[in-house]
């Protein structure tokens, strides 16, 4: 029993050992530049014990970005969990700059994810690395819009969530951009460029939140006393 609990143990160290050593090469290199022998050399350990834990070259792929996936989605709502009063545009940039940091902290997975999607290798990745690349653009957007929504928060339920509707993708292609600049540019302070999406979202929402106000406002002889829906 003492053995084989030993050896479980051993067998789950080394399959993190892979992982970690999997996301480092593969977000520094890309994912067709690592082959299976870099991290073989890397951790030390023969490539059938990597094909034992993965199977397949796409196998580790997509439990790498599972992986990256939970802890970066896991940080970023830990770093969320308790925002400011202030304006929209306040609330917006401290958001954005959390995100800044926790996009700082976990820069190979966010590589990795976006070279994947911007190279041919996304078109002929194994069905379960697709189904993991889409889920990390779906939780992504998910964040985005509880940022967004939170932001607006003061402007009630109905119009703080259409003004997250309405910007999702933009606020999610505004921290994609972000990120590719501080990549490709690294003297460029991300932080302030995470404060002037703040001040572009918040101009954005709050002039939609106006055009909502007023389409909603009573007018004389309106039987719904302006309740209508957005």
């Amino acid at each position: 029993m003492d053995r084989q609990r030993v050896s479980n143990r051993r067998g789950k160290q080394s399959r993190e050992d892979i992982l970690e050593a999997a996301a480092r090469i593969m977000g520094q290199r890309g994912y067709a530049a690592t082959p299976l022998s870099v991290v073989s050399r890397e951790i030390g350990l023969a490539k059938s014990v990597i094909f034992h834990h993965f199977r397949t070259k796409g196998g580790l792929l997509s439990a790498v970005m599972e992986r990256g996936l939970n802890d970066f989605f896991r940080a970023m709502s830990t770093a969320y969990a308790d925002p400011p009063a202030g304006t929209a545009e306040e609330r917006l940039r401290w958001f954005l700059r959390k995100a800044a940091g926790v996009l700082t902290e976990r820069e190979e997975f966010l590589r990795l994810h976006l070279f994947l999607i911007l190279s041919e290798e996304s078109d002929e990745a194994e069905p379960e690395v697709k189904e993991t690349l889409a889920k990390v653009r779906r939780e992504g957007r998910r964040h985005v819009h509880h940022m967004i929504r939170e932001s607006f928060h003061d402007e009630g339920p109905e119009i703080s969530r259409a003004v997250a509707d309405r910007l999702e993708y933009a606020g999610m292609a505004g921290i994609d951009g972000t990120f590719l600049a501080a990549q490709a540019e690294r003297d460029r302070s991300m932080a302030d460029d995470m404060d002037l999406l703040a001040e572009t979202l918040a101009l954005m929402g709050e002039r939609l939140a106006a055009r909502l106000r007023s389409e909603t406002k009573p007018t004389p002889g309106d039987e719904s006393n302006g309740t209508r829906r957005i």
